[in-house]
């Protein structure tokens, strides 16, 4: 079985390099390009897993982490911060929307298909 993830980022290559990324490991990947877009598309697919940037404009990735908290259906979905903020504090402020994980850019594919293999497999426990 395919296990699905949401990509949401306001940036197109990073985007594509989760995309190529993910697909080589079967995994299928959803791009969505604003917080808003990416909201509505997981409460459309209910995917296994979502990847979600910090820093974009509308709607921002910790909103839309706290907003996926707190909706039951979908609060059991894995969250993974994905952004360069890489200070104790940003990464303690994404932790604390309900995010399971934290991965800063830039990061490594074989890294990305680790920890997402892991969320995903272990169904959600990290």
């Amino acid at each position: 079985m395919n296990r699905t993830i949401i990509a949401i980022d306001d940036q197109a290559d990073i985007r594509k390099l989760i995309r190529m990324t993910l697909e080589f490991k079967n995994f299928r990947v959803i791009e969505a390009e604003s917080g808003e877009l990416g909201l509505q598309l997981v409460r459309s697919h209910r995917p296994d897993l979502i990847l979600l940037d910090v820093m974009m404009p509308g709607l921002d990735g910790l909103t839309v982490s706290k907003t996926l908290a707190a909706e039951p259906e979908l609060s059991h979905i894995p969250v993974v911060m994905l952004t360069a903020l890489d200070r104790d504090h940003d990464i303690e402020a994404g932790l604390q929307t309900g995010a399971r994980a934290y991965l800063i850019k830039p990061f490594s594919p074989m890294e990305l298909i680790r920890l997402v293999a892991q969320l995903t497999e272990a169904g959600g426990a990290a």
